[in-house]
């Protein structure tokens, strides 16, 4: 990319970088959902995927298992819900305790999505010409920050 600003500028530029790639991968699957006439949003998916794989979770397992905030989660399921993807069952023995699950329309819509997932993830694979390298920085750096966050890290570095 010729004049990229955020490419010159080096590690300060990250942080630019991984919002302008978040905000396009976000910006064209809402196209692209729009464009085949579904009415989910594009962070749905990891809790799709979730609750295909453990069928029945609550909003605090939900957060622990894809380390994002529960408010954060609390948003996503209640526009799934209002969407008619997202049912919430209480517990029997615990009623402040509430499960959530796929809906029958959400079951009915899995293959039809699972497509267009395999799609993206055909997508993803050619844009990172199959190399694994990426992701395996975030991982690193997704560790790292877990252990001392980047704030921190800040705080440190400046009173050294």
């Amino acid at each position: 990319m010729e004049n990229d600003f955020l490419i010159e500028m080096g590690y300060p530029g990250l942080t630019g970088r991984l919002k302008r790639l978040s905000d396009l991968f976000v910006y064209q699957t809402k196209e692209f959902y729009k464009e085949f006439g579904v009415d989910i949003e594009p962070n749905w998916h990891m809790i799709f995927m979730l609750l295909q794989k453990h069928e029945s979770l609550t909003v605090m397992d939900m957060a622990a298992m894809l380390h994002l905030s529960h408010p954060s989660i609390i948003r996503m399921v209640n526009k799934m819900k209002k969407n008619g993807y997202i049912d919430s069952v209480q517990d029997e023995t615990d009623n402040r305790k509430f499960y959530l699950q796929l809906t029958d329309k959400a079951k009915r819509q899995l293959p039809k999505l699972d497509a267009y997932w395999q799609a993206g993830n055909k997508a993803l694979e050619e844009l990172l010409e199959s190399n694994t390298a990426l992701l395996e920085q975030l991982t690193i750096v997704e560790k790292n920050i877990s252990t001392e966050n980047f704030k921190e890290r800040m705080v440190k570095l400046l009173n050294d």
